[in-house]
């Protein structure tokens, strides 16, 4: 049974300034609990309207289909909700290639980002402090549990870039190089732009190199990738150079 300050509690962590405060965030989904409940992460609640997850059967909350309804955020809730605690962020370590987000709005974009990095083994994720929050609901749904996996902390980018030493960045850049015409490093930082205006002039003015991934169709309308599938295609080709280096 969810008791009214449990509802109370799980509807306000739809809200940053409440997740914050009380240091937690919401996963759903019996494959995004199961993620996380594997992970590092430390639960608070499980809810869940069945016997679907193998720990101790005093952390699980049995629930009925309305009530779990009523602490979803998803319009057709999905069999289990769990609270996690945010965890205390690891410091980068800048080794290898790291992924800079600057002005990322839409949770859906990040929390592909999140699965992207995931999948090409990218363990940090640096964003500006007006990214969306990566424990945003949407974000978290979006992520598919890889969040469970990704360490994602949030800076001033122009101070962090002052604290990355020598390490080369990379801007995707519509005015940028061909980025199929690049050998690229094994370790650098790779920034993505905002969805709608793409890197701040502040931090363009911090790349060291500029990239740009060709159009080969003739869309006069088609301005610009999806930020999140033009980060598919530039980590894609980061790893295909990294492999390349290595056979040399």
């Amino acid at each position: 049974m969810v008791t009214k300050n449990q509802i109370k509690l799980i509807k306000s962590l739809s809200q940053k300034k409440f997740r914050n405060k009380h240091g937690l965030f919401v996963v759903e989904g019996i494959k995004g609990v199961r993620e996380f409940l594997n992970s590092s992460f430390e639960l608070q609640y499980l809810f869940s309207t069945g016997d679907n997850f193998e720990i101790s059967k005093e952390k699980v909350i049995k629930v009925s289909d309305a009530e779990l309804k009523k602490i979803s955020f998803l319009t057709t809730p999905q069999i289990a909700l769990a609270v996690f605690y945010i965890p205390v962020i690891r410091e980068v370590n800048f080794s290898g290639l790291n992924l800079v987000l600057d002005g990322i709005r839409d949770p859906g974009n990040l929390g592909t980002i999140i699965r992207l990095c995931d999948w090409f083994g990218i363990q940090n994720i640096i964003c500006s402090q007006d990214t969306v929050d990566c424990y945003n609901p949407k974000v978290v749904q979006a992520s598919m549990g890889s969040l469970s996996r990704i360490n994602i902390c949030y800076k001033e980018l122009s101070d962090f870039f002052a604290k990355s030493g020598d390490i080369p960045v990379y801007g995707a850049m519509l005015e940028g190089e061909n980025v199929y015409s690049q050998k690229l490093p094994e370790t650098a930082l790779l920034v993505m732009g905002n969805e709608a205006n793409g890197i701040s002039s502040e931090l363009s003015a911090l790349l060291d190199h500029k990239l740009n991934i060709p159009q080969y169709g003739k869309g006069k309308d088609t301005e610009s990738l999806n930020v999140a599938t033009a980060t598919a295609i530039l980590l894609s080709e980061f790893r295909r150079n990294s492999v390349t280096e290595k056979q040399n």
